[in-house]
């Protein structure tokens, strides 16, 4: 019987779309949509329109700490990408002190309630060094003591073939009465993988009708600064005539007015785009569109996001990427059909 997924914090659904997606030749192991939450209505739109449009009803919109989990039906497995605002290294880094942080122990209480044979966790790197470190240390315990035995591992997602330098912190549990080992899946077999952000968003070409993919409009001022910017540098390591360089004191972000090197992986996306932080296209004096971000996520052309253009921005900077999570279910079902593959140590530390 395919594993009954339940997700909290599901987001636009790159977890989803993976899980759903995961294919190891036998029908038998694979996942199904079950029940799934997420505090923002676009993103649950979203999420019915992709994954579940035949069950609209089974996306439940609202605040996690307010969710009567004694409505949902019963799960094989859990995925929770709880919020990272608290722990991303670009912000307060409150923790476990933030609004945020202890949002992850709904996942816990949905683990200690529905007993699934086994979840995934998702957060950014961040997580590693918020409160000292003790934020982990807290968040690993709990999931232990929840009955799971766990495998942490920091995924650097440019390593298994996504055109998109993105880190972030994976943890597996597998029930710690099943007499199952999950092992980290290997970056061997997707070493000759074209990952440029060119080959992703130009191959194939993005169709004229496709979702999402309005261009945002670019003052002259941003114009003319990107055409100082060669692809590959930012607004404070390209040449900038005077007129153009930005007055900003203190910290400042690479990420700021940063073109695309077309033969590289993109930098990460994020849901983020004011003040420069749009992700800028190699050639062009421009923004990329959402739907080329959603390209740099591994999103497929046919995914329609529901909202205005700055919410499906910060919906599909929050995702997981697809083909990256699809990896990842797929190694959890090996585990469990007894197929070997080839894997890798798991570590958190870069």
């Amino acid at each position: 019987m395919p594993y009954r997924l339940g997700e909290l914090f599901c987001g636009p659904g790159g977890i989803a779309w993976g899980a759903l997606h995961a294919d190891i030749g036998n029908p038998e192991f694979s996942i199904i949509h079950q029940w799934a939450n997420d505090y923002d209505a676009d993103t649950c739109a979203t999420y019915r329109r992709n994954i579940c449009r035949n069950a609209p009803e089974t996306v439940y919109h609202g605040d996690v700490r307010t969710l009567d989990m004694d409505q949902l039906a019963p799960i094989d497995a859990l995925a929770f990408g709880f919020p990272c605002n608290d722990y991303s290294v670009v912000g307060e880094q409150k923790g476990m002190d933030g609004h945020f942080g202890p949002l992850y122990s709904y996942g816990v209480r949905a683990l200690r309630q529905f007993r699934p044979q086994w979840f995934v966790a998702e957060n950014v790197g961040g997580l590693r060094s918020a409160n000292g470190g003790n934020a982990l240390t807290k968040i690993l315990d709990d999931l232990r003591d929840a009955g799971y035995i766990i495998t942490p591992h920091l995924y650097k997602f440019e390593e298994y073939g996504i055109p998109q330098a993105r880190h972030r912190l994976i943890i597996v549990g597998i029930r710690d009465d099943i007499n199952v080992k999950f092992g980290v899946p290997s970056t061997a077999p997707y070493a000759g993988i074209d990952n440029s952000c060119r080959t992703a968003i130009e191959v194939p070409p993005i169709p004229a009708n496709a979702f999402n993919n309005e261009q945002t409009r670019q003052s002259e001022m941003v114009v003319q600064r990107l055409e100082h910017i060669l692809p590959g540098q930012n607004a404070f390591t390209a040449d900038l005539p005077e007129e153009l360089q930005l007055n900003i004191k203190g910290a400042k972000i690479s990420q700021i007015y940063k073109r695309l090197d077309p033969d590289r992986p993109s930098y990460t996306v994020t849901g983020s785009g004011g003040g420069g932080t749009h992700i800028y296209h190699w050639a062009e004096p421009r923004a990329l569109t959402n739907r080329e971000r959603a390209r740099l996520q591994t999103f497929p052309d046919t995914y329609e996001f529901i909202g205005g253009k700055e919410s499906v921005r910060k919906q599909i900077g929050m995702a997981v990427p697809c083909r990256g999570a699809q990896i990842i279910f797929e190694a959890i079902l090996r585990c469990f059909a007894g197929i070997d593959y080839e894997t890798t140590e798991a570590r958190i530390n870069e």
